[in-house]
């Protein structure tokens, strides 16, 4: 079954189009949730809510750009809300620090180590880390996500750069100091 015939019959509330469609994307769906979430248990609950919202909006989405692509910022956005209502965001002047660059010598950490230490960032840090180099955001979109400012958004990448360096910095100290 192609996806236009899996999309027109989500819209039609089949059961059936919508397990297919939780199937063949969940695995995808849930790894962008677990970037956004603290823990394993919000990603799923946020993978859930965020199936939840696909299945209900379904008519909204146009068949412009991608399904799989639709279905990610639907995901992204019931994760976001989370923090939202928690309101894990504090607002910083609008001062940034100076760009901090973090290069990685791929001999020396693994992408699951590098992900780990990403995961470890304090929330608001690792938020608006992943929205701006992993999903390629920029400062202005991510303040509109996020509700903040864009000066918030800057900063709080640089921190999260300046942690990660850090984080690096000592994992590559502690693999020197083995050998």
């Amino acid at each position: 079954m192609n996806t236009q015939k899996l999309i027109e019959d989500c819209q039609k509330n089949k059961p059936k189009a919508q397990a297919m469609v939780y199937e063949l994307f969940a695995s995808k769906l849930f790894a962008v949730s677990f970037k956004y979430s603290r823990n394993r248990q919000e990603a799923e609950d946020n993978l859930h809510d965020g199936f939840m919202t696909i299945f209900n909006k379904i008519d909204q989405f146009k068949g412009t750009g991608s399904f799989e692509g639709w279905m990610k910022r639907i995901i992204i956005n019931t994760a976001l809300l989370t923090y939202r209502k928690d309101k894990v965001f504090h607002l910083v002047n609008d001062e940034i620090p100076e760009e901090v660059s973090v290069e990685i010598e791929e001999e020396n950490i693994s992408i699951d180590d590098l992900l780990n230490l990403i995961q470890e960032l304090p929330n608001r840090y690792r938020l608006v880390f992943n929205l701006y180099v992993l999903d390629g955001y920029s400062h202005k979109e991510i303040a509109e996500m996020l509700a903040i400012s864009e000066g918030t958004s800057k900063s709080n990448l640089s921190r999260a750069r300046q942690i990660l360096k850090q984080k690096l910095e000592e994992s590559e100290q502690k693999i020197q100091n083995n050998f």
